[in-house]
C-alpha cells in the first residue's frame, strides 16, 4: 500500500478538502505539512458542512490527524477551530490529534505586522490574508521564532523575546507603532499554553512508528503549487513551499515516505487576490463560472477570479511537484456551455511559449493561445462512473490529461464525498 501526498496544482481552492476527506476515510493518519490558517477546506458529509482552516481534513472522520513542523500555528485560531468542530459533534483529543512540538507559533505581533505592511504597500499589495503567516515564517528562518515546545518553558523565554522584540520593535517604530508589550504577550502565552501542550509531541517519532507498522499516511498540502514561494507567481505567492517535496521536511519523514503524489486540479482556473492570471475572464462567462462554482474563499470570503482551464500552468505544476496523477474537480460547473476553451500556450513579444515565465512583467503580459472544444448539455453532477458522463465531457477530460501530460486518477462531480469517479487508486498504486 502506498502513502499519498495531496497538493493543489493551481492557485489553491481546487477542492482539496473534499478529496482529502474522501481519501482520509481510507487512511490511518493525515498530516498537514505546510502553511497556516490562511487556507480553508470545506467538507460536505451528508447534511453537515465543516469548514477547516488549520486542522487536517481527516479529523472529521476520526482519523489520526497531525499538524507537522512545516506549519506555522496560531494557537488561538486553533482553539477556536477545535471548539467550533466540537460543537458540530467532532471528537478531538490527544489520541486522534497531535501537533509537532517544533512547530513555530503565529503571535499577535505577526498579525500586526502583516496588516501594517499591506496597509502601507499601496499598489504593491500582494493580497495577504492578514493572518500573520508571512511574518511568522520570516521569524522562523530568522531564528527568532517561539515554538510550541517553548510554551512549556515560558519562564526561560527572555533571551528569545529579546531577539524577537529587537526585530519587531524596530519595524513597528518605522510604522509609528509602540514597541511590543512583552508582559501582555507572555500573559497571553501562559493562558493558551496548557491547551496547546496537551496535543504537543515529537510527531516525527509517532509518524515513523505509524509508517513502520505498515499504516497508510496521507500528506495534506495547503494552497497550490502556483503559490509556492520558489515556483509560484512571485511575489504574489504564499510564504512557504507548497510543492510535494515539502511533505518530507514539513512532517519529519524522509522523501521516500511521500508515495503517490495526487495533484488536485479544477476543471477551469480560479485565483484569489492579486497577481497574474492569463486566462482570466472579466465577462459574463467568468461571472457564470464564479456563480455556478460558488467561488468565494473559505477563509477570506473574497470573490475568486475565474477563467478557462490553463493547461500550460497545470502541466508546469505537475512537473515541478512530480505529480503521479490528478484529481479533476468541479467538472459539473462546465455543464451546459456550448463551447469550452483550454489554454495550450502563450504569446509573448512575438514568441510562442509552452511554459510560464518567471519574471512578473512577462507573467503579466503573456497572451493565452486557446483550443476550443464542443461543450456538453447533459449533466455531470453526481456522476460516479464513466457511464454517467456525457461523451463530450469524457473527451474534455481526456484532452486535459493529454495536455498536462499527467493521467487522471479521480474525477469529482459534486461536493458530496461519494460523488467521485475512481480511475486509479492512489493508495494501491
Amino acid at each position: 500500500m502506498a502513502n499519498v501526498t495531496v497538493i493543489g496544482a493551481q492557485w489553491g481552492d481546487e477542492g482539496k478538502g473534499k478529496i482529502v476527506d474522501w481519501l482520509a476515510s481510507r487512511a490511518d493518519a493525515v498530516v498537514r505539512f505546510q502553511g497556516g490558517h490562511n487556507a480553508g477546506h470545506t467538507l460536505v458529509v451528508g447534511e453537515q458542512v465543516y469548514k477547516l482552516s488549520l486542522l487536517p481534513s481527516g479529523i472529521v472522520t476520526g482519523t489520526l490527524s497531525i499538524i507537522g513542523n512545516g506549519v506555522v500555528l496560531d494557537p488561538w485560531a486553533l482553539k477556536a477551530e477545535i471548539e467550533k468542530l466540537t460543537a458540530q459533534g467532532v471528537e478531538i483529543n490527544a489520541d486522534n490529534f497531535a501537533i509537532a512540538d517544533n512547530c513555530p507559533l503565529i503571535l499577535p505581533l505577526h498579525r500586526d505586522l502583516d496588516g501594517l505592511r499591506e496597509a502601507a504597500a499601496g499598489a504593491g499589495k500582494i493580497g495577504t490574508t492578514g493572518r500573520g503567516i508571512g511574518p511568522a515564517y520570516e521569524d522562523k528562518v530568522g531564528r527568532r521564532a517561539i515554538r510550541v515546545c517553548d510554551l512549556a518553558h515560558l519562564d526561560a523565554l527572555d533571551a528569545q523575546l529579546d531577539r524577537l522584540c529587537a526585530h519587531h520593535d524596530a519595524l513597528r517604530a518605522g510604522f509609528g507603532q509602540p514597541p511590543v508589550d512583552r508582559a501582555a504577550l507572555l500573559a497571553e502565552l501562559r493562558e493558551i499554553a496548557p491547551y496547546v501542550l496537551q496535543f504537543a509531541q515529537p510527531v516525527w517519532k509517532r509518524l515513523n512508528a505509524v509508517r513502520k507498522a505498515g499504516a497508510r499516511i496521507l500528506f495534506e498540502g495547503a494552497q497550490g503549487v502556483l503559490l509556492d514561494v520558489d515556483h509560484g507567481t512571485y511575489p504574489f505567492v504564499t510564504s512557504s513551499n507548497t510543492v510535494s517535496g515539502t511533505a518530507a521536511s514539513g512532517s519529519g519523514l524522509g522523501p521516500s515516505a511521500t508515495g503517490f503524489v495526487l495533484g488536485i486540479v479544477k476543471a477551469y482556473t480560479t485565483r484569489v487576490g492579486s497577481g497574474p492570471f492569463p486566462t482570466e475572464l472579466a465577462d459574463e462567462v467568468g461571472q457564470r463560472l464564479g456563480e455556478r462554482g460558488h467561488e468565494f474563499g473559505t477563509v477570506t470570503g473574497r470573490k475568486r477570479r475565474c477563467g478557462w482551464f490553463d493547461a500550460v500552468l497545470t502541466r508546469q505544476s505537475c512537473a515541478i511537484s512530480g505529480v503521479t496523477g490528478i484529481a479533476l474537480t468541479k467538472l459539473d460547473v462546465l455543464d451546459g456551455f456550448d463551447k469550452v476553451k483550454i489554454c495550450i500556450g502563450y504569446r509573448l513579444n512575438g514568441k510562442v511559449l509552452d511554459y510560464f515565465p518567471s519574471h512578473a512583467a512577462d507573467q503579466a503580459n503573456v497572451e493565452p493561445i486557446y483550443e476550443e472544444m464542443d461543450g456538453w448539455q447533459g449533466t455531470t453532477a453526481g456522476a460516479r462512473s464513466w457511464a454517467d458522463l456525457p461523451a463530450q465531457a469524457i473527451k474534455y477530460i481526456q484532452r486535459v490529461q493529454e495536455l498536462i501530460e499527467t493521467p487522471v486518477a479521480l474525477v469529482s462531480t459534486s461536493p458530496e464525498r461519494e460523488d467521485t469517479i475512481l480511475v486509479r487508486d492512489p493508495f494501491v498504486d
